[in-house]
């Protein structure tokens, strides 16, 4: 069972955004087989003038973006939690931050669906979490592959 909650940050709450969340996360759960765990997500959705204020305040950079994460372990730290099992407790996995305007004026620029740009958002999120990062060419592939797993087990394709 994954565990998340979701904040509504100066947007109006919407239950597409949940049935989303929910599919979401219970799919990446699934895969990295942690739905045993105790692991808890909290994604706040917001507005760009709100994700510019936390992208500023956290990473010095003063504009708004379409998703911030903020890890709550580094991956081999959470790599060996997740070996022993030690979800005696519940425990955060970290949090998520996306900007529903952004995601919607990006799936209207690459072509596609709010649910797969909303989705990708959110998958992304969710492996940065988990410890995976885009820097090097690499790790961008390792990254880039699970996410577009999810995606098409999800059957919401490019």
């Amino acid at each position: 069972m994954c565990q998340y909650e979701i904040v509504y940050q100066n947007i109006e709450q919407k239950s597409i955004y949940e049935e989303i969340v929910k599919n979401v996360f219970k799919k990446c759960f699934e895969e990295e087989m942690i739905q045993a765990s105790k692991l808890y997500i909290t994604v706040t959705l917001t507005n760009p003038e709100y994700i510019q204020k936390i992208n500023k305040t956290y990473r010095n950079i003063d504009k708004a973006t379409d998703v911030l994460s903020f890890p709550m372990y580094e991956k081999e730290e959470l790599e060996k939690k997740i070996k022993e099992k030690d979800f005696q407790y519940e425990d955060i996995l970290g949090d998520i931050i996306i900007s529903i305007d952004k995601v919607e004026e990006q799936a209207k620029e690459y072509g596609h669906s709010f649910e797969r740009e909303f989705s990708y958002m959110l998958v992304h999120g969710f492996y940065h979490l988990m410890g995976y990062d885009h820097i090097q060419e690499e790790d961008k592939k390792q990254m880039r592959t699970k996410e577009e797993n999810i995606l098409n087990k999800l059957n919401i394709p490019r």
